[in-house]
C-alpha cells in the first residue's frame, strides 16, 4: 500500500529554521514525483516545491524559493528546508505523490497520494 508520512512540523519563533520530511513506501522518485503543499486557515493549499521523478529536477514556488529549499535522497524521501520562516508560513505541510501523466507537477490535482501532513506554527 502507497503511503506517504511527514514529519519535523513544529512551533517556532520568527526567523528559524525547520526541517520537514516525507518519507515514501511503496514508491520511489524513478517513477513518481513527489511534492509539498501547505495548506493556512481559511486559505486553499498551494504548491511549495516538487521534486520532479526519475532526476527531472527540482522546483519551488517563487513566493518562497528565497528561503525554503526542497531536496530528496533520490530514492523514496524528499526535503523541505525552511529559514527565516513568517507568520504567514504558519500552515499545514503535505506531502504528495504522482506518477507522471503530462499533467501539471504545480497543481493539487495531479497528485494521488497524499501524507496525513505536519503543522508548522510559526509566531511572531
Amino acid at each position: 500500500q502507497v503511503q506517504l508520512l511527514e514529519s519535523g512540523g513544529g512551533s517556532v519563533q520568527a526567523g528559524a529554521s525547520l526541517r520537514l520530511s516525507c518519507a515514501a513506501s511503496e514508491i520511489t522518485l524513478s517513477r513518481y514525483s513527489m511534492a509539498w503543499f501547505r495548506q493556512a486557515p481559511g486559505k486553499e493549499r498551494e504548491f511549495v516545491g516538487v521534486v520532479i521523478w526519475s532526476g527531472g529536477g527540482v522546483r519551488v514556488a517563487d513566493s518562497v524559493k528565497d528561503r525554503f529549499t526542497v531536496s530528496s535522497d533520490n530514492k523514496n524521501t524528499i526535503y523541505l528546508q525552511m529559514s527565516g520562516l513568517k507568520s504567514e508560513d504558519t500552515a499545514v505541510y503535505y506531502c504528495a505523490a504522482a506518477l507522471p501523466r503530462g499533467n501539471s507537477v504545480f497543481t493539487e490535482k495531479s497528485y494521488g497520494v497524499w501524507g496525513p501532513g505536519t503543522q508548522v506554527t510559526v509566531s511572531s
